[in-house]
């Protein structure tokens, strides 16, 4: 009778800035380990500097949404390999772990062979930082994420990487962030295609992207990303035009969290995406 099937999200404003903290310093992370390995090391003292932002911050903003950081703390109790929740939450706490400690270990100049232990450790956990926000998302019963499932994780990695990528270039001298810019405009173009795809992808579905709030949230991503890889792409030697670039690329990733959000919010509410217009669902005579 026009009501909706499934119920909305209850997850708060915090939750989308989440997965924007988390993405950015996972990729940042692994940067940053590739970098030190490489002997680049000032590029990867500021790519440390990002991750551990974001691990400070991610789980911050995701025992904000929960209400009681004690919430956070419960599911750490078991590890359950078929829910994503539980093992985002173990990756959640490794990565924040690794990352925090190695950036607090070398800025007291304490314990170097221990730093670079955890420096590695954050630089591998990150890779799944950047995608498992995604797979969290797809597992809900939220039509347009579930339909989603093979897009959403790609789609963040990407982000990811361009938002990584552009936090790290702007944080160093030009001549030092060529490797930043390079993964940042590689991550810029993968989103582009990757955002463009899915719509395609979900058939009815993927009108939510160019609808309501999701929409306007969605235009301005693609408007933001652009701009910001076509800067770092023509003018990222030059500082004040890198820089420039890097706010619009992290301003996308912001805007493109919450579309993917806004979206979930939208597909709730109209009772047809679960009856009829999900893939796979059969309409009723």
């Amino acid at each position: 009778y026009g009501r909706p099937v499934v119920k909305e999200p209850e997850w708060t404003w915090e939750v989308p800035w989440y997965l924007f903290a988390g993405g950015t310093a996972g990729a940042a992370s692994a940067l940053g380990a590739a970098a030190r390995w490489a002997g680049h090391d000032r590029l990867a003292d500021a790519a440390a500097l990002v991750g551990a932002a974001g691990a400070v911050a991610g789980p911050a903003l995701l025992a904000s949404d929960l209400g009681r950081p004690r919430r956070f703390l419960n599911m750490l109790r078991v590890l359950k390999p078929t829910s994503a929740m539980s093992v985002g939450s173990w990756i959640l706490a490794a990565y924040s772990g690794a990352a925090a400690g190695a950036t607090g270990l070398r800025l007291a100049g304490r314990f170097p062979r221990l730093r670079m232990v955890l420096e590695g450790g954050a630089g591998l956990l990150g890779l799944p930082m950047a995608t498992y926000t995604g797979v969290l998302l797809a597992s809900t019963s939220i039509p347009v994420w579930r339909e989603a499932r093979a897009d959403l994780p790609r789609l963040f990695a990407a982000s990811a990487a361009a938002t990584g990528g552009a936090a790290v270039a702007a944080l160093v001298p030009a001549e030092h962030a060529a490797p930043a810019r390079r993964l940042a405009i590689a991550g810029a173009a993968a989103e582009g295609l990757l955002a463009a795809a899915m719509p395609r992808r979900l058939g009815e579905l993927g009108r939510h992207y160019g609808e309501g709030r999701a929409g306007r949230f969605a235009t301005a991503a693609k408007a933001c990303t652009a701009g910001g890889a076509a800067l770092l792409a023509v003018g990222g030697r030059r500082r004040p035009v890198a820089v420039t670039g890097a706010g619009l690329l992290l301003a996308g990733g912001v805007c493109l969290r919450w579309s993917v959000f806004r979206a979930g919010f939208q597909s709730a509410a109209d009772p047809l995406d679960t009856t009829h217009r999900a893939p796979g669902s059969r309409p009723r005579p």
